[in-house]
This record gives C-alpha cells, sequence and structure tokens, in this order.
C-alpha cells in the first residue's frame, strides 16, 4: 500500500559525510503521513530511531546523533532527507526509512518499512 524508495548510503571513512533519502508513494491518494524518519539496526541489536521528522516539522533525534545529523522533509513530495556528517564506526548498521501514515477516512497510524541501505563507516 506504501512503497518506499531509499537512496544514499555506502561506505565512508571516519570523519565522513554522508546523506539518505527516501521517497514515499501509494497509489491510493487518501495516505495521510504523520512522521517519517530513519532508523538503525546492527546485528543482534533490536532496530532504534536515528531520526524523525513529523509533518509539522518537529524532529527527534537519537542522542548519539545530535548535532551531527540533520534531518529534513519535503512534504510535497513525500520525501525525507539525512544528512550524516562527521561519522564513526558506531554509525554503522543497515538504516531503513519508516513511515507513520495512516489511510481515509482510517484514524489507525501503521508503520511502512523500507527495504533498507547499509552505511558502513571505517576507521
Amino acid at each position: 500500500q506504501v512503497q518506499l524508495e531509499e537512496s544514499g548510503g555506502g561506505l565512508v571513512q571516519a570523519g565522513g559525510s554522508l546523506s539518505l533519502s527516501c521517497a514515499a508513494s501509494s497509489s491510493r491518494t487518501t495516505l495521510r503521513i504523520n512522521s517519517m524518519g530513519w532508523y538503525r539496526q546492527t546485528p543482534g541489536k533490536q532496530r532504534e530511531l536515528v531520526a524523525e521528522v513529523t509533518s509539522g516539522g518537529t524532529t527527534t533525534y537519537a542522542d548519539s546523533v545530535k548535532g551531527r545529523f540533520t534531518i529534513s522533509r519535503d512534504n510535497a513530495k513525500n520525501m525525507v532527507h539525512l544528512q550524516m556528517n562527521s561519522l564513526n564506526s558506531e554509525d554503522t548498521g543497515a538504516y531503513y526509512c519508516n513511515v507513520k501514515g495512516r489511510f481515509l477516512p482510517f484514524v489507525t497510524t501503521r508503520d511502512y518499512w523500507g527495504q533498507g541501505t547499509q552505511v558502513t563507516v571505517s576507521s
């Protein structure tokens, strides 16, 4: 019902920068997106929030990325971008685009996930 197309990621040296982008689309025009964001998962660990932005522009960041990562959103295009600077080895992981949305007239919001893109930071 909701398709998420992720781009970006890859291999970078510590101290470098990468950007991630995600575009959400649906064949149904009744989609309403509450928030868009990025989660990170490493082997043996739970998926954790990296950054999120609501439709109103409120942002949330994991403590570990504050001051280094910036999330932005284009509501008209249903896109979200994550600029990652000063990367370190602890930022390595699979990054998943997340959308919290609903289809009118329903009120229940659910999570939609991208397939994930790998970010590897070499020290």
